[in-house]
């Protein structure tokens, strides 16, 4: 069998039968195609070796137009390691996936937000105009949430209108899990809404549009992408001189470690949060070591 035949197989697989979400396919092909084009479109499966795997992890950490990062070639590893072992179960030709080795990198750093320097960023908009209640609800739903900034572009407003303080949305891995809505994040969302007039679907919209042209506008057309609310987040945090280079991760790592300063166990926060190993919501428990050690002080003579 053809190496293109087999990815484009595997990519079907994660499409029609695992239904993996639009960004983890878009990801794979991505990097499965440069590992196609690497080894040549008229590759055998049969063929490859690790030498070809270890051959291309040097090429993209090395000789790419732009050298790639450590976090990156790894990303490409993780697909590869994924390909073969979708190989191996389907008896194709392979190469053993646990013999993909990971470059290994400095623990990842976590930036996020005090209390303070997030209260100075809620505070520094202007409530009277309706962009301004926008872009105060969209960060404070991510600080206060953890949502991811992919699964906040896609809400609408059914998702909220109709509840409480909790609803439930379909994550990473398309994996359903409950968002919880405090006081102050809830009267923050209604008040940017109260001041919607339009009868778009989706929850947070783009206001640059022509009212005459409102009834021949799409849903989609008018939802802001995760570039958008990117951007606006780092220029809102440099207008509110936060020394900090802020983005949706921030607050989503500002959420974090906030119930980590509450006590959370991890094991809560790995479910607030969304992810699928607990190794992922460990990178946080390096924020609490001061704490940890002020408390030993306290305590223990």
């Amino acid at each position: 069998m053809k190496l293109g035949q087999a990815i484009y197989r595997f990519l079907d697989r994660g499409k029609y039968t695992k239904n993996y979400s639009e960004n983890t396919l878009n990801q794979y092909q991505t990097h499965l195609e440069k590992f196609l084009g690497h080894l040549g479109n008229e590759y055998d499966l049969e063929t490859v070796t690790h030498d070809d795997v270890y051959d291309f992890r040097i090429s993209l950490a090395k000789f790419s137009k732009k050298p790639l990062g450590i976090k990156t070639v790894n990303a490409y590893m993780i697909t590869l390691r994924n390909f073969f072992l979708y190989c191996e179960k389907h008896d194709f030709p392979w190469i053993s996936s646990n013999k993909i080795e990971l470059m290994k990198s400095e623990q990842r750093k976590v930036d996020f937000l005090t209390g303070q320097e997030l209260q100075m960023l809620l505070e520094s908009f202007w409530d009277t105009e309706l962009r301004e209640r926008r872009d105060r609800a969209i960060i404070k739903m991510i600080a206060t949430t953890g949502l991811r900034i992919s699964e906040l572009t896609k809400l609408n407003r059914s998702d909220i209108e109709s509840i409480d303080d909790e609803f439930s949305i379909r994550g990473k891995g398309n994996k359903v899990r409950p968002i919880f809505l405090s006081e102050g994040t809830k009267n923050t969302l209604l008040h940017y809404l109260e001041g919607r007039t339009d009868s778009f679907s989706p929850l947070f919209i783009r206001h640059n549009y022509d009212s005459n042209n409102q009834n021949i506008l799409q849903d989609e057309a008018m939802r802001l992408t995760r570039i958008f609310i990117t951007d606006m987040i780092r220029r809102r945090s440099l207008a509110a001189r936060i020394p900090k280079k802020v983005s949706a991760h921030t607050l989503r790592h500002t959420f974090a470690t906030t119930l980590l300063w509450h006590w959370a166990d991890l094991r809560s926060i790995q479910e607030f949060l969304g992810h699928a190993n607990i190794q992922t919501t460990q990178v946080y428990t390096h924020v609490m070591n001061p704490e940890l050690k002020k408390l030993h002080k306290k305590l223990i003579e």
